[in-house]
């Protein structure tokens, strides 16, 4: 399979970031979302976009020139598909917004149309039948600032074709992403299964009175060498991520440490607009937390 037309709908956190790396890697990109005042503010984002990548990639201002000849905009979905050799799903994280869109696509796109979905939590078998072509179906899910943190990890669900597999894989390659292929459905596919465990431990001895902030990210990042702690990376994160994941893991087991927790994320850090790296203050204060310290290691 040959992808030349790359379709992206939703130009949300992630999907303007996809649509722009795609078209940075000279692909054609149409970026669909619902309405022509929502496209305006994704034309706005990639401006800025640009500027990180001359920062970050050292592009040229040709190589942005020809990037923004490559992206193409469209609020009526049949148009925004009608060529697409492969649409990029980037749509809210809800389970019937998602089920609701993959119905209209599938009435209009393309047989040719490869899908995936950028879902972070939900897996492709929840959608393989609604999408119309379960064989032409996949997950491909990158993580934020992707011109940067370049992961593209490809998760099949069991209806799904090894060419789609593989063809996504090469795509994934082609817009610069380091691909990691999943050859079973696995929620938080690869770097979540991995990240949230780790980060959830070190809530636990923070909030068990075990150790302070600083300490435990001191000792992961001097044990393994990593530039971050675990609470540098729910900085990141967002600590309104790490109250949603301790809330729901809360109600599920009522865990009296995962209810502290939830009670003093709320209280101590999103009440008061402590929110991570986003807000200037999380767990550290920004932009020059004290982990970048040169003496913050010893």
């Amino acid at each position: 399979m040959d992808f030349k037309n790359i379709t992206v709908a939703g130009s949300g956190v992630l999907g303007y970031q996809i649509a722009f790396q795609t078209a940075y890697h000279g692909f054609k990109v149409t970026v669909y979302d619902i309405n022509d005042d929502v496209l305006e503010k994704a034309k706005k984002k990639f401006t800025v976009l640009s500027e990180a990548y001359q920062h970050d990639l050292n592009a040229t201002q040709e190589q942005l020139d020809i990037t923004f000849k490559n992206l193409s905009y469209s609020s009526d979905l049949a148009t925004a598909v009608k060529d697409a050799d492969l649409l990029i799903e980037a749509v809210p994280e809800d389970p019937a917004i998602k089920t609701e869109f993959y119905h209209q696509l599938a009435r209009v796109a393309p047989e040719k149309t490869v899908f995936a979905t950028n879902s972070s939590t939900l897996l492709p078998s929840e959608f393989a039948e609604a999408t119309g072509r379960p064989e032409k179906f996949v997950a491909l899910h990158f993580a934020n600032e992707i011109w940067k943190h370049n992961t593209g990890e490809v998760m099949r669900h069991s209806g799904t074709s090894q060419e789609v597999f593989d063809s996504v894989i090469q795509f994934a390659k082609a817009i610069g992403m380091v691909a990691l292929p999943i050859h079973k459905e696995q929620p938080g596919y690869i770097v979540n299964s991995l990240l949230v465990p780790l980060l959830g431990a070190a809530v636990n001895l923070w909030i068990d009175e075990v150790s302070d902030i600083e300490t435990i990210d001191k000792t992961w990042m001097v044990a393994t060498g990593a530039p971050t702690g675990p609470f540098g990376i729910l900085d990141v994160v967002g600590i309104t991520t790490a109250y949603n994941i301790n809330k729901m893991e809360a109600e599920e087991t009522q865990d009296p440490l995962k209810i502290k927790a939830v009670e003093k994320l709320k209280t101590e850090y999103i009440d008061q607009g402590k929110l991570g790296v986003l807000s200037g203050e999380g767990f550290y204060k920004y932009p020059n937390p004290a982990y970048q310290d040169k003496d913050f290691l010893k």
